[in-house]
């Protein structure tokens, strides 16, 4: 090739890239830069929260961070204090550094406190770091000791007090120790935790969609530790690749089973807690195609093991006996699509009775088990369904519960007496719409009430039970509700809307400042549309509102549905009408969405509408702009997963079934099959380093584009995991990109 060709090619391929770049590098508006940078950069819509407080006394009192680190006990009645460790106690040895707390826990006796500081990221949660013990002799700190011997920097895991206090459990290294907090004498409990083998916590797969971090339980009388083990042997490793942050690239792997793949095997092991043979609790499952999502001590001879198919429609509940290991199956609950775990066991009648929640009626209800298996009975007698159990006073005879039976958008406190009479009553004030949190005393009189609203902050108090008896005002939140009053008008619109056999979505509407309603406006419309999450709360967004509301007062009008396959309080029906078909009923009922409410609205411009979403919400925008192009103009979907058959097993396979036997539908539910109907501006955006939902779908979709010859933008964020956040002014680049994105692409205000 000529050196004139050499520089035409050059020049030609500069202008390439810089048309290809031009869309992402359009300016913002001043006042829409400015929103961004106030949100993301400034943090000036950060609220306020009670910082890390434990109950103490049964509920007599409470505990919270305060200020520069004084630990403070609180008088739940009165409101008196206490400082019971002031921050100049937690200065570290040998530093003038105070000790940053990210969790703390108390000794049974209260007479020593457990710290936990310098953590690390280990997937997704910072569950790594050092631990260290303070003593409170007669109320007065003692010195600080560190946990783990010579254990390498942030290397301990899990740890927590013997139910005596005098001792602590740990992981480190994939193995459990216990240490004697007067000798210091440590005593590690498992020594196989190596390469494939990993005990006292999950794997990936099972830490991400089940929630095992904390992989063990002490026995109520301290004398055993159960614990998860899982052995990852087999298991398809997948490859991440750090180019950033050393000079050659670095090469990651970890196990992680996709749909139809080897998973772990994983079995549940009881261990003398002074040291001794391991005792594994029988299954008559194969140990690599069931799951264990839960265990927890019954009584000091009993654990209570949820054993779950691979298919996960089916759960047992098993009591095993550390004599034998034996497990005598007490309830198995089943179901149309798939059944869910029951978070924690909640034991009546002196632990001859349990509480279990089923969908089992078509609703998500709560029952009263028989210990023996020998019969259950209905606890919440109402059409509706529980969202979950707030707590069990076995003393007042009542179970508390979440739900919102006349409302899926919202959360309230409610109560059904424990003895089956079928009386269930409201306990929050009619007075308050919106969403309701609670954290209820282990004596069931007094809680730390939460309640916000898609237009209030939150706001948190101490109330008395069951009479909702405000006590005492802990955060209002006053400063941001003033901050955000000009920003959140107008005010959110509620609304419903019937799409196709006559079914009826939940949605909301947010408008531009100033919004006449004799002109149109383009709509944009945040989508999730999965069955992990709904999105439809009369609950306080936080950033993501602020995002939304942002977006709106530039000129457009921000749209939001949950579509049938969400967990709305609607009934198992609507849950799992999308069982082995996700990705393609929420699309159509999305665009259906739509369509119906601009037909009915007239200040919604038809021509002009676009759609965003993250992860899920990613993957539907693909459906979305791929299968309805003559409805969506404009798409960002950020970190999808094109093709369903490269997520992980324990998700998709729950709501899918194993691609073996429903290759159809896993076809049908990946937007990368329907990538020919693209018409619209399509920016896609995603973290090499993203661990959860790889990038390597979205180079796969990348390939089927350029195959197809199909125009579309891209931006990668190198090395950042699926939230997209890490590193310095991330979160601002990300979320100003989709805005230049849409702005550049639907111009903004009304015609």
């Amino acid at each position: 090739m000529t050196a004139m060709a050499h520089r035409i090619r050059n020049a030609v391929l500069v202008c390439a890239v810089v048309l290809a770049t031009t869309t992402l590098t359009a300016q913002l508006a001043p006042s829409l830069d400015d929103a961004l940078r106030a949100i993301f950069e400034r943090e000036e819509f950060k609220g306020q929260a009670v910082a890390q407080s434990a109950w103490l006394d049964d509920g007599r009192r409470y505990t919270a961070l305060r200020g520069a680190g004084d630990l403070v006990a609180y008088d739940t009645a009165t409101g008196g204090e206490q400082v019971l460790v002031p921050a100049s106690a937690l200065v570290l040895p040998g530093s003038k550094e105070r000790m940053k707390i990210d969790e703390y826990a108390w000794s049974s006796d209260k007479s020593n406190l457990l710290l936990f500081t310098n953590t690390r990221k280990v997937w997704r949660t910072n569950a790594r770091g050092d631990y260290w013990v303070l003593p409170l002799n007669a109320g007065t700190p003692g010195a600080l000791k560190k946990i783990g011997g010579d254990a390498p920097e942030a290397s301990l895991m899990y740890a927590k007090f013997s139910p005596d206090g005098t001792r602590v459990a740990y992981v480190r290294s994939q193995n459990l120790y216990v240490e004697d907090l007067a000798s210091g004498r440590i005593l590690p409990l498992t020594l196989d935790g190596v390469g494939d083998i990993v005990n006292g916590t999950g794997d990936w797969v099972n830490e991400e969609e089940f929630s095992i971090y904390d992989g063990f339980k002490w026995s109520p009388d301290g004398r055993r530790i159960a614990f998860w083990q899982f052995d990852t042997s087999g298991v398809e490793r997948f490859t991440l690749i750090n180019n950033t942050d050393e000079l050659y690239p670095r090469v990651f792997q970890f196990p992680y089973p996709k749909p139809g793949t080897r998973n772990s095997a994983v079995r549940v092991g009881i261990v003398p807690s002074g040291g001794g043979p391991t005792m594994w609790v029988k299954s008559a499952e194969p140990l690599r195609d069931h799951y264990i999502p839960r265990m927890e001590w019954a009584d000091e001879r009993t654990l209570v093991v949820q054993n779950m198919n691979r298919l996960q429609n089916r759960n047992d509940v098993l009591l095993a006996d550390i004599a034998t290991a034996e497990a005598r199956r007490v309830l198995r609950d089943e179901g149309k699509g798939w059944v869910e775990e029951m978070d924690e066991v909640a034991w009546l009648e002196d632990g001859r009775e349990f509480v279990w929640v089923s969908e089992s009626d078509g609703w998500r209800h709560a029952y009263a088990v028989k210990r023996d298996g020998s019969g259950k009975r209905l606890l919440t007698k109402f059409d509706g369904d529980l969202a979950s159990i707030a707590a069990v006073d076995a003393a007042g005879g009542k179970l508390y519960f979440i739900a919102s039976p006349s409302n899926a958008t919202q959360r309230y406190l409610y109560a059904a007496r424990l003895d089956g009479d079928g009386t269930v009553w409201r306990i929050t004030p009619e007075n308050q719409p919106g969403t309701h949190t609670y954290n209820i005393s282990p004596d069931g009189r007094w809680a730390m009430h939460t309640w916000s609203s898609f237009q209030s902050p939150p706001k948190t108090e101490i109330v008395t039970l069951p009479d909702h008896r405000s006590v005492r005002m802990l955060i209002d939140n006053s400063v941001l509700a003033s901050k955000a009053a000009p920003i959140i008008d107008p005010p959110v619109e509620f609304l419903k809307v019937t799409v196709d056999d006559g079914v009826v979505l939940d949605g909301y509407l947010l408008k531009p400042k100033a919004f006449d309603a004799s002109r149109k406006y383009p709509v944009v419309v945040f989508v999730y549309g999965e069955p992990a999450g709904v999105m439809v709360n009369d609950a306080w967004g936080g950033v993501n509102m602020f995002f939304l509301r942002a977006l709106a007062n530039q000129g457009y009008v921000v749209a939001c549905f949950d579509n049938r396959g969400t967990p709305a309080l609607k009934g198992a029906a609507w849950r799992k009408v999308v069982y082995g078909s996700v990705g393609e009923l929420s699309s159509k009922e999305q665009a259906a969405a739509i369509r119906a409410l601009t037909e009915e609205r007239t200040y919604l411009d038809a021509t002009r509408v676009a759609i965003w979403g993250w992860s899920g919400g990613g993957s539907n925008t693909l459906n979305a702009m791929f299968r309805y192009p003559d409805v969506y103009k404009v798409g960002v979907s950020v970190a999808p997963v094109p093709d369903q058959r490269l997520y992980d097993t324990i998700y998709q396979e729950r709501y899918m079934g194993l691609p073996a036997e429903n290759e159809k539908g896993y076809r049908a539910g990946s937007p990368i099959h329907f990538a020919e109907g693209l018409r619209g501006k399509l920016l896609i955006i995603h973290g090499t380093g993203d661990d959860n939902v790889h990038y390597q779908g979205t180079e796969r979709l990348v390939n089927r584009l350029i195959e197809l010859k199909k125009p579309f933008d891209m931006m990668v964020y190198p090395n950042r995991s699926h939230s997209i956040s890490e590193g310095p002014g991330t979160s601002l680049h990300v979320y100003s990109l989709i805005a230049r994105y849409i702005v550049e692409h639907l111009p903004a205000g009304p015609r």
